[in-house]
């Protein structure tokens, strides 16, 4: 003999499972909510262990010298050389006419900045092995010249080839020892071939030589992270907050 089931019972089934539900959804969110550092610290460390892209920060560079070099150029433009017309035009983002003044300078003439402008231009446009012949031309000049091995450096390091990155930031730190971001990326770098101590040790250096910058504490809690050491790790993900506050961010 079959019984049938009460339709009443049935919604009240129906309504018990619904409450149920709703709890256990709730002591979910309840659960991330009291844990957001410890959330956010593993989503961020995944998502920035990466460095910066190669040409953001050397570009940036040329601009303001770009900038200087028109503040206290004459107002007649025939009175400038084809370097610093060359450099006006690269702030202007008239890539083209600067590129055409740099080549009218015969090879001879040409000064490491020459090659250097020639190199990045290149870079930009992701002729990538022509910009490096035009950083090693640079290199030729001036072996000092610290800007060469910073984006030699970073060619390599976007190649993914980190002990060849390595050794060009090296070179840039001997010739630039205050140039904070050689070391910030030698730190992405050394993560990038699995040396952390290293990694944490580069990007230390890097907050203690411009420490306004968010990144730099970023990465630096990010190889603490790696290494173990959760304490320190979260003091510098706090910096690094602090930081972003800073700029508004």
């Amino acid at each position: 003999m079959r019984f049938l089931r009460s339709p009443i019972l049935d919604i009240k089934i129906f309504l018990n499972y619904n409450i149920a539900m709703k709890k256990i959804f709730l002591a979910l969110i309840l659960v991330l909510f009291l844990s957001p550092s410890v959330f956010a610290q593993d989503i961020l460390g995944e998502k920035k262990a990466s460095p910066k892209a190669p040409s953001v920060v050397i570009k940036n560079v040329f601009h303001k010298k770009a900038a200087k070099v028109q503040a206290e150029a004459p107002t007649d433009d025939d009175n400038l050389t084809s370097s610093q017309q060359a450099n006006l035009f690269y702030a202007d983002n008239n890539v083209k006419k600067a590129f055409e003044l740099l080549l009218s300078i015969s090879e001879g003439n040409r000064t490491a900045q020459d090659w250097l402008l020639l190199g990045n231009l290149l870079q930009d446009q992701e002729k990538n092995s022509d910009a490096m012949f035009m950083y090693q031309r640079a290199i030729m000049i001036n072996p000092k010249f610290y800007k060469a091995y910073y984006n030699l450096g970073n060619i390599y390091l976007a190649d993914e080839k980190p002990y060849s990155a390595i050794e060009n930031y090296r070179k840039a730190n001997k010739a630039n020892p205050t140039f904070a971001y050689a070391y910030y990326n030698l730190g992405c770098a050394y993560l990038q071939a699995g040396e952390l101590k290293k990694a944490k040790i580069a990007f230390l250096k890097a907050v203690e030589l411009k420490n306004g910058e968010p990144d730099f504490y970023y990465n630096a809690a990010y190889a603490y992270k790696k290494l173990d050491k959760p304490k320190l790790a979260k003091q510098y993900l706090n910096l690094y907050n602090k930081a972003l506050e800073l700029r508004g961010e």
